[in-house]
């Protein structure tokens, strides 16, 4: 399993309410044919939890069926129970992803403490690679470093995806985990600071738009040319910044249909962005290039 590069956190695509099946299988082909490294379906940015365990299990199935042994799959099974992130994960291990999302519970609000137990219970009930997924601004709970230096004894805990927005943060958790555990950016803005410290890849909203250049970038920073590095992340940086405009992923999946995509609508509680905050949106586009 290859766990560095470009991955993308895929949006889910729906038609008239439901899962578009089709569309979700042109989706994955887009990515292989433009050097996407992994595909992380089910997570934020999937509207996981406005999924059904049924369209969850489908959307896995597709991927698989679509990517399998061509880039690596690492599926979003966590939620805010235990039990009912277990349940998925085995089931993700089942069908034969490659590794499994879990982010820190959200709502319940756990200690230090309940965070090691929930990833411990995890990885000792799921026989499956683990990318710890911390992003405290929608969760309200920071997995600090100290704890992440605890999992990475366990040895299904394998990296994680970094979303504090906090380079601090990403500097402890990779001087007190060493090689134990891989650090990927959850965020797009930072993706080349966190490369700069020791990371070593990034979960993209902005990589459903444009894998080529996320990919293009990491290749840069592995090539060591700095200046072209450099480049890549002040180009890269207002669209970027432009995916945050409202709640992810109603931008990027705004931004997807503008650009011919048709992925369709959010589910609810998300609801379509505001004239505003589309009107910017399409100034970004036009601005990279992507619409005339």
């Amino acid at each position: 399993m290859k766990l560095q590069g470009s991955f993308v956190a895929l949006v889910t695509p729906f038609k008239d309410g439901r899962l578009n099946e089709g569309k979700l299988r042109e989706l994955v082909r887009f990515h292989l044919d433009n050097g996407t490294d992994g595909l992380v379906p089910c997570g934020t940015t999937g509207e996981s939890p406005a999924l059904s365990d049924a369209e969850r299990r489908r959307i896995f199935e597709i991927v698989l069926e679509e990517a399998k042994g061509k880039a690596t799959i690492v599926a979003g099974t966590g939620t805010n129970s235990t039990e009912k992130t277990i349940k998925a994960t085995r089931e993700a291990q089942e069908l034969g992803a490659d590794a499994a999302l879990v982010i820190t519970p959200y709502y319940n609000k756990p200690t230090q403490e309940g965070l090691y137990r929930h990833f411990e219970a995890v990885v000792r009930a799921a026989n499956l690679p683990i990318m710890i997924y911390n992003v405290p601004g929608r969760t309200s709970v920071n997995i600090l470093p100290q704890t992440v230096a605890r999992l990475a004894e366990l040895d299904n805990i394998v990296a994680i995806k970094e979303a504090s927005g906090d380079l601090n943060q990403v500097s402890q958790i990779i001087g007190l985990c060493g090689e134990k555990i891989k650090v990927f950016s959850g965020d797009d803005s930072l993706f080349t600071p966190i490369l700069a410290v020791g990371g070593v890849g990034v979960v993209s909203v902005v990589a459903n738009l444009v894998p080529k250049d996320l990919r293009a970038l990491f290749e840069s920073f592995q090539a060591g040319d700095l200046q072209k590095t450099r480049e890549w992340h002040h180009r890269l940086f207002p669209l970027c910044q432009a995916m945050f405009y409202e709640t992810n992923p109603g931008p990027v999946k705004t931004a997807m249909n503008l650009l011919g995509f048709e992925v369709g609508e959010l589910r609810l509680p998300l609801a379509p962005m505001s004239q505003e905050n589309k009107a910017r949106l399409t100034q970004a586009l036009q601005a990279y290039g992507l619409l005339k």
